[in-house]
């Protein structure tokens, strides 16, 4: 083979596809980048460590060919038709046996569809969670792969080499079967989306209590710095000190609370349904999202029902250890309903996910690691089948220290009209989780009443059905 093929192709060198190709380049590997816009070619060669082999170009044609067999090469592109688009372009000019990984954030039914096209062509297909955002990319993610155990083999080193390392171990491993590596990342989307919602109720309960925002910086870092280590809370506590260039103010006080999305939140409780598996938390943070967007009506609102809520008289000291708690209580259960998903998901789908793979490989580089990682990591070391990581006895002791603080934040949330909607669907979530006997026999009677749905008892085995006294 002669020495002067690459060992890795990227297509797409938008920021994360040039950082992730750059960092797989600083690990001994020579890689090569196609983009039609020649202007992104040049900037991957011009961002290149010294001494390392990079080199961009604008045909894809000419890229392919430049690759070692099994040619290995990821697409970073726009989720749904424009990664069909790449893989058509690809299909004249790859062979059997070849590699194809999408590390974009496609919906892992896209993925599936893929698996099965290409498996068909004898072209091996990834789908490949990448978390980490541009620095993660630049310096070490955290990997998500699934699809072909054969393909992984190939790509295994260099995915490793690249990966964030948290103790010496890679923040990457074989996720399960067919689009595992994409459920696994929209699962962790979902996670996200939930804990900047909890994150976002912690602020507005701190500041209506009269936190400025260097108090809240403060808070903030005070609590990376304990038992709420984490990516976001580190960088919350950041953003509190931005100066805004245009004004004197504070950044994040001229920004807009209309809040964006790309969709996989939305995708993580769509999916969660057709399990199906309670995820509250995460459906309450789409929520919350789309809700911010009715801004004009909100504005409207906000004069009709103008009333003060219930003041805040516990010591300010006494808030923030009780916001602390209840932001902790809310993470675990966001976690846990998170994982839940995907242990019902490995069953149900077929896709065999090793949950404590999952868990150590979201350690590091990704946006939701988080020191209570470690803790879930040596639950599922015990007893890697735990449906819920609530059953776990290392985690109900956590929970269980931060339950009366977050039963008074909430409380006093309602009375105060603070919008807490995530905080509170995790205690209704804990509180339903937690009962051995719901209220539902209720409506299972109503359903059998109006639509003859029948019903199962507690003393008698068997399906029932009675005609009740209209």
């Amino acid at each position: 083979m002669s020495s002067n093929l690459f060992d890795f192709g990227m297509i797409g060198l938008g920021v994360m596809g040039r950082n992730l190709l750059l960092n797989t380049a600083d690990h001994g590997f020579s890689v090569i980048g196609f983009d039609k816009d020649e202007t992104k070619t040049a900037a991957l060669e011009a961002a290149a460590t010294a001494g390392t082999t990079v080199k961009g170009v604008p045909d894809l044609a000419h890229m392919v060919q430049q690759l070692q067999r099994p040619r290995k090469l990821m697409m970073l592109v726009p989720a749904g038709k424009p990664v069909d688009d790449v893989i058509e372009s690809l299909l004249p000019l790859v062979e059997k046996g070849d590699v194809i990984i999408d590390g974009g954030n496609s919906h892992y039914t896209d993925t599936l569809r893929r698996v099965k096209y290409l498996r068909d062509k004898e072209i091996h297909f990834m789908g490949v969670g990448v978390s980490g955002g541009e620095q993660g990319a630049r310096t070490g993610p955290s990997i998500m792969p699934g699809g072909d155990l054969e393909a992984y083999a190939h790509v295994k080193p260099l995915l490793e080499a690249i990966s964030a390392k948290v103790n010496g171990e890679p923040c990457v491993a074989y996720l399960g079967k067919e689009g595992a590596g994409h459920y696994v990342k929209m699962v962790h989307n979902g996670i996200e989306y939930a804990i900047m919602q909890l994150i976002s109720e912690a602020y507005t309960l701190l500041k209506h209590a009269g936190l400025n925002n260097d108090q809240l910086h403060e808070t903030f870092k005070t609590w990376n710095e304990g038992a709420l280590q984490s990516f976001l809370v580190e960088i919350t506590a950041d953003i509190f000190l931005q100066n805004d260039d245009k004004t004197s103010a504070r950044l994040l006080d001229v920004i807009s609370d209309k809040a964006g999305s790309k969709g996989t939140g939305k995708w993580t409780s769509q999916d969660s349904m057709e399990l199906p598996v309670a995820v509250p938390v995460i459906d309450s943070a789409v929520a919350m999202r789309t809700v911010s967007g009715y801004k004009d009506e909100r504005v409207k609102a906000s004069a009709i029902y103008a009333e003060a809520g219930a003041a805040i008289t516990v010591s300010t000291d006494e808030w923030i250890k009780q916001v602390h708690d209840a932001l902790y209580f809310g993470t675990i259960l966001s976690y846990a309903q998170g994982l839940a998903m995907l242990f019902q998901a490995s069953k149900e789908l077929a896709m065999d996910i090793p949950l404590p793979d999952a868990v150590s490989v979201w350690r590091g580089g990704c946006i939701i690691r988080s020191t209570l990682l470690e803790t879930f990591t040596t639950a599922y070391k015990q007893s890697p089948e735990l449906p819920n990581i609530l059953l776990d006895a290392g985690v109900a002791a956590i929970v269980k220290a931060a339950e009366g603080n977050t039963r008074a934040v909430v409380a006093q949330a309602a009375l105060s009209g603070i919008p807490a909607a995530s905080l509170m669907s995790s205690l209704a979530y804990f509180d339903a989780y937690r009962s051995e006997r719901m209220a539902t026999n209720l409506i299972q009677a109503q359903r059998d009443y109006f639509g003859a749905h029948t019903y199962q008892r507690t003393d008698i085995s068997g399906t029932f059905h009675t005609e009740w006294n209209h």
